[in-house]
């Protein structure tokens, strides 16, 4: 349990909602209001199991449905497309020829990167007049501490 003061036990979960509220709609309201050609043709669910791979591919499929919170056989539907549209492939793992991982084709990366730029763009322009450097920087220092306690926690 978290050992700070009542008043510090709020704020943290006043945290807690507001993160889930901007995952929540932040991402409903980036798909709207970001006409792009790639997320009509892919599903967020297929855009995050793309840039997971990018991030720690190549990655075995239980893997990949554990970080996504999924079963398995929802990570191997999700995969489906992308593998038939030629964005990802299948290898054997080194040493044990049982493990199937799945890892990105150049196109897949090629994906990513342009997802990535359309999403960075958008958010640059929605933030570049709400935000200032110095809540950035605050901001970037938090989320590196958060990651950091959830990589140590084993989340």
């Amino acid at each position: 349990m978290f050992r700070g003061s009542t008043n510090v036990k709020k704020q943290l979960r006043e945290a807690v909602e507001l993160f889930e509220e901007v995952i929540i709609y932040g991402t409903e309201r980036v798909i709207k209001s970001v006409d792009n050609p790639l997320w009509r043709e892919y599903s967020p669910e297929q855009m995050q199991s793309l840039k997971i791979i990018n991030k720690h591919g190549p990655i075995a499929l239980g893997q990949l449905a554990a970080m996504q919170g999924v079963h398995k056989s929802a990570i191997s539907h999700r995969l489906k497309q992308l593998d038939e549209n030629g964005l990802i492939r299948t290898v054997k793992a080194e040493g044990d020829q049982r493990t199937k991982l799945v890892e990105l084709t150049e196109e897949g990366r090629a994906i990513v990167e342009q997802s990535d730029k359309v999403l960075y763009d958008y958010i640059e322009q929605l933030l570049s007049d709400e935000v200032e450097e110095q809540e950035i920087e605050q901001f970037v220092k938090t989320f590196r501490k958060l990651k950091d306690v959830l990589k140590v926690k084993g989340v």
